[in-house]
C-alpha cells in the first residue's frame, strides 16, 4: 500500500512541472528550449570546442528535462560564445619551470525565459582543469576539454532552471 502511495506522489509531483529529480523547477508553461551554436571567439581556438560544447548543452537539457528541443525561439533559449581558451603555467618551481599547467575555458551565455523575465541572464561561466606540466597536452586535451565543458553545462543548467 505504501509503495502505491509513494508512486502516486512521485507521479503527481513530477507531472506538475515544478519538481524534478534533477532539482530543476520549470514552469508547466515552458514546453521547448533552443540552443544556438556557440562560436569560438577565443584567441586560442580548439577546433572541436564549439561543437562539443553546443551539443553537450543540448544533450543535458534533453536528458534532464522533458522539454522539446527546437531550432529557434524556444521558451527557454540559450545563445553565446566561447570567449577564452587558455593554457597557462601555474605552480612555478624554484628553477622557474612550471610544475603544473591550467586549461581554462570561459563561455558567455545569454539565457532567455519567455515566461519569467526575472530569471533571464547574460553571464560568463568559467571552469578549469590543472594538469602536470610534463603531461603531453595533445594526448589529453580532448578529455580535459570535455570534462570542463561538462562542468560548464552543469553550471548553466543550474543557473537557468535550478535557480541557484
Amino acid at each position: 500500500m505504501k509503495k502505491i502511495l509513494y508512486i502516486s506522489l512521485i507521479t503527481i509531483f513530477s507531472s506538475c512541472g515544478f519538481y524534478s529529480f534533477t532539482g530543476a523547477s520549470i514552469s508547466p508553461d515552458v514546453k521547448t528550449f533552443s540552443v544556438d551554436y556557440f562560436n569560438n571567439k577565443a584567441t586560442t581556438v580548439n577546433a572541436s570546442l564549439s561543437s562539443v560544447f553546443t551539443e553537450m548543452l543540448k544533450e543535458h537539457f534533453t536528458r534532464q528535462t522533458s522539454l522539446e528541443q527546437i531550432e529557434d525561439d524556444g521558451d527557454l533559449s540559450f545563445e553565446g560564445e566561447i570567449t577564452s581558451y587558455t593554457i597557462k603555467p601555474i605552480s612555478i618551481q624554484a628553477n622557474e619551470t612550471a610544475r603544473q599547467n591550467r586549461l581554462t575555458i570561459k563561455v558567455q551565455v545569454k539565457f532567455v525565459n519567455k515566461f519569467d523575465k526575472n530569471i533571464n541572464f547574460n553571464s560568463t561561466f568559467s571552469r578549469y582543469k590543472d594538469f602536470p606540466a610534463d603531461e603531453d597536452l595533445s594526448q589529453v586535451e580532448e578529455t580535459y576539454m570535455e570534462q570542463i565543458c561538462t562542468e560548464l553545462v552543469e553550471d548553466i543548467f543550474n543557473k537557468s532552471v535550478v535557480n541557484w
